[in-house]
């Protein structure tokens, strides 16, 4: 494709064509020269933007789930997503079919509306880059923040973390990993993408009753740890051994020295709540495995215990992922 908008015939066959979710909320749908698309709500409205920057792979998928479980987070139901996409100087066709194939996919899984978007060829980027902007719908008594972590209130992670980074990794440097590791553990790393929405995990917290929500992304379950107890104005305690952690991330993490608890973990809620033993035992009939992991403190002291040492956490820094792409 030519450097410029993505020709109409293009548009047409490869973007228009997959979009099959058509929502209530949506007065005005995508289509050729409409510049916005128009919703009509009474709930309170939900908004959450964000590219996909540090990986080329599965870049569609990963950039609805990112977004989605932003949405998730924040208690609200998805609406619809705004989705930009920008191609370097020579890109196929197919690569664009591929990403709205991968986005669509889970659009119609999720009852999501692509409400519309962007796409262009230009020399600014140098690796195809996608941006979602996600609109989700929630009660105004109903909507869940980061910063709602009381003292004495449980933390329950949910999943594993390090998924996200861990698939990336293996698809990435799959034939590095195989010259260390077994085949078949190789296989079930890159495996983990397929655990990355944490929508379901958001809907039965939802119903136990949770006061605080956030995604596992960047910067890892530390990150999370830190940005949740920091929005909170609390302290925490955290118990090293407790955090879920499958051994093929650990594995996986050995080989780059890397640190697993700082590594990109979409797929994985932090969640605050009264109810942590009982959170887990409702996720569990869910399917989806989760542990209590430590409890917020008054003061500021933000601390994860390993055994008999304990250690201050300090605010995110760059995600390991991007340090392990420089090895």
């Amino acid at each position: 494709m030519e450097i410029g908008k993505v020709p109409e015939n293009i548009l047409k066959r490869s973007v228009f064509q997959k979009l099959n979710v058509k929502r209530p909320e949506v007065l005005v749908h995508p289509g050729i020269g409409e510049d916005c698309s128009v919703l009509q709500v009474e709930d309170a409205i939900v908004l959450s933007t964000d590219p996909i920057t540090g990986t080329a792979t599965d870049i569609g998928s990963l950039a609805f789930h990112i977004t989605a479980n932003d949405i998730a987070s924040s208690g609200a139901e998805l609406i619809g997503m705004l989705v930009t996409i920008i191609f370097p100087p020579g890109s196929r066709e197919e690569e664009l079919k591929e990403i709205m194939t991968d986005i669509t996919a889970l659009a119609e899984r999720y009852k999501v509306e692509i409400l519309g978007g962007h796409t262009e060829v230009s020399a600014a980027v140098n690796q195809t880059l996608v941006s979602v902007t996600g609109v989700g719908r929630t009660a105004r008594d109903q909507i869940i923040r980061t910063d709602g972590l009381r003292p004495g209130q449980d933390l329950v992670v949910t999943k594993w973390i390090g998924l996200e980074g861990t698939s990336i990794l293996a698809k990435e440097r799959e034939e590095q990993l195989r010259s260390r590791l077994p085949g078949e553990l190789v296989e079930t790393a890159k495996g983990f993408d397929r655990y990355l929405s944490v929508v379901p995990d958001a809907g039965v917290a939802m119903k136990i009753g949770v006061t605080a929500m956030h995604d596992v992304t960047e910067g890892g379950i530390f990150g999370a740890l830190w940005e949740m107890a920091a929005a909170s104005g609390t302290g925490l305690e955290v118990d090293l051994r407790r955090i879920p952690i499958r051994q093929e991330t650990v594995e996986v993490c050995e080989v780059f020295d890397i640190n697993p608890y700082m590594l990109i973990s979409s797929g994985s809620m932090l969640i605050g709540t009264d109810h942590g033993s009982r959170l887990v035992e409702e996720l569990r009939r869910a399917g989806i495995h989760s542990a209590v992991v430590g409890y917020a403190t008054e003061g500021n002291d933000r601390v994860v215990v390993n055994g008999e040492e304990r250690r201050f956490l300090e605010p995110p820094r760059t995600d390991e992922l991007f340090r392990a792409g420089k090895e």
